[in-house]
């Protein structure tokens, strides 16, 4: 297991509760968080990390789990990643007094983000155009899987479903092999990341008009975002993207080579490091070679232009080659598994692994934040709460009496 706690000052372990989050560029803001799988706690876990007084929303239990049945049991390694840094309320928001006292916690909250279908919010009454006249201030932030209008808009979507929808598989994979999907979540995590994104853009703009915003993004719309030049190669000159495994799309050579002992990631598609890739190789003909000295031309002979370079790169091991590219500016690295990545000194120095003391699970690591923020440090300030652990202490933020808890708690709301 990674034992180092970095040496940048971010991601550096449990950290000192509410005295720590008050110092936190997000501090005083309070989430509601009505979320579930990934995509959505993806967007909160932004916001819980930097400082926001995240209250999750959990329904009553009703079939014995003691999760959200997606990303496994409260304790395990995926839940406790991303929901760490919460307070938790279990609260039955299709009774009528559930979705009274949901009420009084949307009424001075600043942010509520979720990722229901969309005919659900609607029915649950939880809108946006619910909540907007109630709290004027409130930023309401959503992910669906397609869009909140227009003819997919009520279909439930998974990362998976988009990765198909959106193309991405049409251009992972080796050609011929049929699609194949990333290995990651990645539009779940990406539309997540960009939500928090449309988030903080919204708080900016309530500093200016005092009035919140309803954002949202989908699934397939992240997706087709992140094609990025792939779809406007299919916008702006109508060439339909293939897959090229692990090749470079456009940019030749830049892929997989293979090594007297394991292969690397080598990337020299432009003239300048062309040649000093050709001079690093102890192969100045290849300049010379006809049809090579263009990118166009290296493109167009790629099958021949990636057998000359394995054919060199397999007679020496990859530290040499690493060193030696790298000695000539010339972009490489080795393909790690998963443990080499948290072994890797550079992954150490940037404090990726971030060490965290769960209360049952004893001494071990979450993944670090990937944002620095000069002058602030994360880190797990909250392990992820128990099943309504801070009910009581929640809704009488809210304003609501002892008795009126206890009443809730009788009638099973909470």
């Amino acid at each position: 297991m990674p034992d180092s706690h970095g040496e940048s000052g971010a991601g550096t372990g449990t950290a000192g509760g509410a005295d720590a989050a008050r110092a936190l560029p997000l501090a005083g803001l309070r989430v509601l968080d009505l979320t579930l799988a990934r995509a959505g706690p993806t967007c909160v876990r932004h916001l819980a990390d930097w400082g926001a007084d995240i209250v999750r929303i959990e329904p009553p239990p009703r079939d014995g789990t003691d999760g959200d049945g997606i990303t496994g049991d409260r304790d395990g390694f995926d839940y406790q990643n991303l929901h760490r840094n919460k307070r938790a309320l279990r609260l039955d928001l299709k009774h009528p007094d559930g979705h009274a006292a949901f009420l009084r916690l949307a009424a001075t909250a600043d942010i509520l983000v979720e990722n229901m279908r969309v005919p659900v919010k609607h029915r649950l009454r939880i809108a946006d155009s619910d909540l907007r006249p109630l709290n004027p201030r409130l930023i309401y932030a959503s992910i669906s899987g397609f869009g909140q209008t227009g003819p997919y808009a009520g279909r439930g979507g998974v990362d998976q479903i988009a990765q198909g929808m959106g193309g991405l598989m049409s251009i992972t994979g080796e050609p011929g092999r049929g699609p194949m999907r990333v290995g990651i979540p990645v539009n779940d995590l990406s539309a997540g990341n960009l939500l928090a994104l449309a988030v903080v853009m919204a708080l900016y703009e309530r500093e200016r008009t005092g009035r919140g915003r309803y954002v949202h993004t989908s699934l397939l719309e992240t997706e087709v975002f992140m094609l990025d030049f792939q779809a406007s190669r299919w916008l702006m000159d109508g060439e339909v993207a293939g897959q090229a495994g692990n090749d470079h799309p456009t940019n030749i050579p830049m892929g997989v080579f293979p090594t007297a002992d394991r292969p690397i990631n080598i990337a020299a598609s432009s003239p300048k490091l062309w040649e000093a890739f050709c001079h690093a190789a102890e192969r100045p003909d290849w300049l010379a070679e006809p049809g090579w000295q263009t990118p166009e031309g290296r493109s167009a002979d790629r099958a021949r232009v990636n057998a000359a370079i394995a054919g060199a790169t397999r007679a020496r091991p990859s530290e040499w080659w690493i060193a030696a590219l790298e000695a000539a500016g010339i972009p490489c690295g080795p393909i790690n598994t998963i443990d080499q990545v948290f072994a890797d000194p550079q992954v150490r120095h940037l404090g990726m692994a971030m060490p965290y003391r769960h209360p049952r699970r004893g001494e071990t690591h979450l993944v670090a934040s990937p944002i620095r923020m000069e002058g602030h440090e994360t880190g797990v300030r909250l392990p992820v709460p128990g099943p309504g652990e801070h009910g009581d202490e929640i809704l009488a933020e809210a304003g609501l009496s002892r008795d009126e808890i206890g009443q809730l708690r009788s009638k099973g709301v909470i």
